[in-house]
């Protein structure tokens, strides 16, 4: 009997153990794995419209193709408030964190992010004139760990839409940041523009936003038109440029739609919705396993023509009926 009682009470604490051992693998784990999050961070010179359009162009489409911040990817956005030291420092924490990839948005974020670290995948944008600006060896085999978008325009178009509009430009202020490589490339393609078709280049240099109301007024009386790049600064205190253009009666031509938008009169540009949107198609490319140097720098091949009517009435020119046909988008009306 006592033989018997044993063994009943072995078997009920076999039976006894089965069951909790199978309650306990039944369980569904409820916690994410932390691991598979690819963590990407997104490094920005300054706000201003035209890289806002891009960061939120990229979040989208990240998004579209199934990477949404807080569950499969987390996105770490910064702010460098057009401060070089601020750059370096997200640079260095990006890189010390080890994100898994690093977007910098305009030149001089990128120039920072590739200035620390030749392991992360890093992919830009905007960045007008990557090979001068030391970002890339080459537009078609990047190498390394770097590619991107790249919003070049060309001077010689703009200037060409703007003898469309105000035909008897002889004289043409260039206003731009002397020390934003971006901006320097577009300015020569400026003044070779202008040396082919007997024009002067007057150049009007700032280093930061506080000098810009001054540079515009140096050039009143002195220039027929002004040109103004893709340049961060300048973009920063458009409404400041606009105003005192405006005041003076002066067309200002300019390298981004944003800028028009903002109280420049016209450009022949880029659409920065869609520069957004194919930088964040090459970093799904690159998250998926494409190696990076093996994507090609892209630049934009449909550019648009986008004018200001209120500015062109507040300055007293009036847009040709055959540029407003043209335009992808007239602001102001």
């Amino acid at each position: 009997m006592k033989n018997l009682r044993k063994v009943l009470l072995l078997v009920a604490l076999i039976m006894m153990f089965s069951l909790t051992a199978c309650g306990t693998t039944s369980k569904t784990p409820t916690t994410p794995n932390v691991a598979a999050v690819k963590k990407i961070g997104i490094v920005q010179i300054v706000e201003h419209p035209s890289l806002n359009t891009i960061r939120e162009s990229i979040i989208k489409e990240l998004e579209a193709k199934g990477l949404k911040d807080g569950q499969n990817i987390k996105i770490d956005y910064q702010n460098a408030q057009g401060d070089q030291n601020n750059l370096k420092s997200i640079a260095q924490k990006f890189v010390a964190n080890k994100y898994d990839l690093i977007i910098a948005i305009a030149t001089p974020s990128a120039q920072a992010v590739v200035g620390e670290t030749k392991n992360i995948p890093i992919v830009f944008s905007a960045a007008t004139d990557p090979v001068g600006s030391g970002l890339v060896g080459s537009m078609e085999k990047p190498g390394a760990n770097v590619t991107g978008t790249s919003d070049a325009v060309s001077a010689a178009k703009i200037m060409e839409l703007a003898k469309r509009i105000t035909p008897n430009i002889k004289t043409i202020g260039a206003l731009y940041n002397s020390g934003e490589t971006n901006s320097l490339s577009v300015i020569n393609n400026l003044k070779a523009y202008a040396k082919q078709n007997n024009m002067t280049v007057v150049d009007s240099t700032v280093t930061n936003t506080s000098e810009v109301q001054q540079a515009v007024t140096s050039l009143v009386g002195r220039v027929d038109a002004i040109f103004s790049p893709i340049d961060n600064t300048i973009a920063s205190a458009m409404p400041v440029v606009a105003q005192a253009a405006i005041k003076a009666k002066i067309p200002v031509y300019v390298g981004a739609d944003s800028m028009v938008k903002d109280g420049g009169l016209a450009t022949f540009g880029i659409n920065y919705q869609v520069l957004g949107k194919e930088t964040a198609d090459m970093a799904v490319e690159i998250l998926n396993g494409k190696k990076v140097g093996d994507i090609p720098v892209k630049t934009m091949s449909d550019m648009n023509i986008y004018v200001n009517q209120a500015t062109a009435k507040a300055i007293g020119i009036t847009l040709p009926d055959d540029v407003l046909k043209q335009a992808a988008q007239v602001f102001g009306n």
